[in-house]
Order: structure tokens, then C-alpha cells, then sequence
């Protein structure tokens, strides 16, 4: 099982002069030249994630460090979270919904023995595609984004966890609780207070005011009447919603475990007539419509090239949701050519100023497994590329955010 812990770890930099082509990589504003993102991605190891229903969810739990996808995320350090103004919206001011995180330590770093990406986003589509307008901003110090990345790093000896490896036998244990979160969303930190019962906490009016309506107001008589019986325990003298309300939306994505295999072990032959459009429909009628869709719509032979070449890549493995690789060549897998960013466009780190290079993608196959149609008005992308500070810099802030570049399809209209 130690094994699954460590399966997105990132490979040790081996010398100076790999450090200095990653430099150079986030410094220089036109390199390479595009037509070399597949060429050189195909000479570097990636890692796919596949997403699957978890066969016991208390092995998601953060001291386990587990990679997943929806439901809510299992904070690396669960006390010092980011505040109000990191985890909203930029265009609704809305909480952002946990979209995924992903294990990925560095081993050569004494400060970097544990470190998780997060990777939150707002489910309106109308924002994103405001968000995608956004990002093209290159003068704007904190541009309005509905996509946010965080990095989170701690070394081997914490506060938190012990230094050891867990045993995965139901004995592992956090050494300390967490700050209290959202007992409607399960996310973000719990600052606001109910009123009435004094337990029930929330990140933000909106939340207390959904839970409010859905269940707590009952909820809430139930604690204010407490009894031995009832649905609430005293805990020193003070009450103590119960663990079955404490993340109440009923809108949260369903939850994954993000599953690791590397991409090398699909490379056997594509038979010629699974290298249709209709390969990445795997199991969705959604993605066989969108794909097909979408092939008519590509009217330059650039276009062309660059979409069979990303369908004839996914057609490997159709069913991944997520695609790693921490090498200095690795570029992302784009499937058009437009809304692709130059180096220009990669902003430097916010903390230590030093380069931005990609780290992961996620893929559109994700939104199926999270069960969203396909309405003309619902969620969807073309692929979320994560770009991550290169030293991975140990600033003094516990969750640092990174920098993520959406492409969506030709289908969406860009506000």
C-alpha cells in the first residue's frame, strides 16, 4: 500500500543542467515552436489517472494522502486554509467546488516530503467561459479567475502526521484535528457561526443560507432541545452537529479515487478501427456526441493535424481523467490549436518569482464521471493545464496558489 502513496511522487532533478533548462523553459518567450509539443511530449514518461469508485472512502482521508476527484478535498495542512478571498469565485464571488488534488511529494526536498495540488473551480459555466477571457491578461496582478490551484507542502517531520509511512490496517490516526470546515460544504473553512445553535459552522452567508433551508433550521431545533437521544451528543458541555450533517450540499461532485498507471503501458498497437472519434466515447454517450461534434467543426488543416493527433493520443487510454508528468520537455497535450498560451502568457510564481512550468492536466472525461449533462448552458472544457512553480518554493503561506490555463472547445462562446 506504501506503494500507492507514493504513486504520483516526482522524480528526483538529477543535475544542474536540467535545473537550468526548466529555468530557461518559464524565462524565454518563444522557444519551441509548436508543432514540437507532440514530438517531444511522446520522448518523456507520463502518468495517467483513471478515476474509480473507492472501495472503502476512509482511505481518502488526509493522512492517508490520497490522490481523488470530488466530494471534498483532504487538506494536507488542515488548520492554516486559504482564506475568504482565495476561495472565491472571481466573477460570482461564489465558494469554488473541490474539483480534484493529486499527490505529488518531491523527494530530493526536505520541505517538500509531503505535497498535494489542489484544484478547485466554479460550476457555472458562465463564469469559465469568462474566466477563459480573463487569463489572457498578462498586465493584471490578481485577474478574476473561476479556476484556482493551490500547493501545499509539508516535510517529514510535522505537526500533523506522523513521520512514518501509514499502515493502510485502520490504525492510522492524524496526530491533531483539523480546523472545523463548512457543515454544508464540506470544503472551506467554518469562520461564521449559526446564531441559534452556536454549533453548526460556515464559510460563507450563502452556504449557511442553503443549509438553512435544507435542513439545518430542523436540525437546529433538534440541538437547541438537546437530549441524549436526539440527533446531536454533548461534547464538554457544548453541542456537536452530528458527523452525518456536518457536509450537507447535496451538489458536491461525487467522489474518486484518482487511480495511477503509466501511460507506456497502453503503447501496444491501436487496432485501425478503434482510431475513430468514437474510441473516446468509452462509455458516455455525452463524450461519443461532443468528439463527433466537434470534428465538424475544425475548418483549418492546423486544426485537423493538431485533433487527430490529441484523438489518436487519448485513444490509448480513453477513460483518463488526468494526465502528470513533472520532466523538464513535457508539454501538455492540446486538443486545438487555438486558445493555446505562449511562454509569455505563463505568469512568473507569486511568491519567489522564479518560472511557472506544467505539471498536470485534466481531462473532459472527468465531467462524465461527475455526471454532468450535456446541455448547451452545462460545465465543459477542452482540457485544465496546471502550471506550478518550478523550485516549488517553500514560501511562508501554508496553500499557495498556482496558475491554470483553460481551453475550451470552438463549441462555447467566449464572453
Amino acid at each position: 500500500m506504501e506503494s500507492d502513496l507514493r504513486s504520483l511522487r516526482i522524480t528526483s532533478i538529477e543535475n544542474e543542467e536540467e535545473d537550468e533548462e526548466r529555468d530557461d523553459f518559464g524565462k524565454e518567450g518563444e522557444q519551441e515552436d509548436d508543432d514540437d509539443d507532440e514530438e517531444e511530449e511522446d520522448e518523456v514518461e507520463v502518468t495517467l489517472g483513471f478515476a474509480e469508485k473507492p472501495k472503502n472512502p476512509r482511505l481518502l482521508l488526509r493522512h492517508l494522502f490520497p490522490s481523488k476527484a470530488g466530494g471534498f478535498p483532504a487538506w494536507l495542512d488542515p488548520v492554516d486554509l486559504p482564506a475568504e478571498k482565495s476561495f472565491t469565485c472571481g466573477f460570482c464571488r461564489e465558494p469554488l467546488q473541490f474539483l480534484l488534488q493529486i499527490y505529488a511529494p518531491i523527494s530530493d526536498k526536505e520541505y517538500t516530503f509531503h505535497r498535494m495540488l489542489y484544484v478547485f473551480m466554479c460550476p457555472s459555466m458562465s463564469c469559465l467561459l469568462r474566466d477563459q477571457h480573463e487569463q489572457w491578461k498578462r498586465t493584471v496582478e490578481n485577474p478574476c479567475r473561476s479556476v484556482k490551484i493551490f500547493r501545499c507542502q509539508l516535510p517529514r517531520s510535522n505537526p500533523f502526521y506522523s513521520s512514518e509511512p501509514p499502515k493502510r490496517n485502520g490504525t492510522d490516526i492524524p496526530t491533531i484535528n483539523g480546523a472545523p470546515l463548512c457543515c454544508w460544504c464540506g470544503s472551506w473553512k467554518g469562520d461564521k457561526v449559526c446564531g441559534s445553535c452556536k454549533s453548526a459552522r460556515y464559510c460563507s452567508a450563502k452556504h449557511q443560507s442553503l443549509h438553512w433551508r435544507l435542513g439545518h433550521k430542523i436540525e437546529c431545533s433538534k440541538i437547541l432541545n438537546l437530549s441524549e437521544t436526539s440527533a446531536s451528543c454533548i461534547v464538554n458541555g457544548k453541542a456537536k452537529v452530528r458527523a452525518t450533517e456536518k457536509y450537507a450540499s447535496n451538489s458536491l461532485w461525487p467522489e474518486y479515487e484518482i487511480i495511477i498507471e503509466e501511460e507506456c503501458t497502453f503503447d501496444s498497437e491501436i487496432p485501425e478501427d478503434n482510431r475513430s472519434i468514437t474510441s473516446l466515447a468509452f462509455t458516455s454517450n455525452r463524450i461519443d456526441e461532443t468528439y463527433q461534434l466537434l470534428s465538424d467543426k475544425f475548418e483549418a488543416d492546423t486544426d485537423k493535424k493538431v485533433w487527430a493527433s490529441f484523438q489518436e493520443r487519448i485513444a490509448k487510454a480513453p477513460e483518463q481523467v488526468l494526465r502528470y508528468c513533472q520532466d523538464p520537455a513535457a508539454k501538455p497535450l492540446w486538443p486545438l490549436t487555438i486558445g493555446r498560451p505562449s511562454k509569455a502568457d505563463i505568469p512568473r510564481c507569486n511568491y519567489c518569482k522564479g518560472p511557472l512550468c506544467y505539471e498536470f492536466q485534466i481531462m473532459p472525461q472527468l465531467l462524465f464521471y461527475f455526471g454532468v449533462k450535456n446541455d448547451p448552458d452545462s460545465l465543459d472544457w477542452g482540457t485544465i493545464v496546471a502550471y506550478t512553480c518550478f523550485a516549488s518554493c517553500d514560501a511562508s503561506i501554508s496553500y499557495k496558489e498556482e496558475f491554470a490555463w483553460v481551453q475550451l472547445y470552438p463549441t462555447a462562446t467566449v464572453a
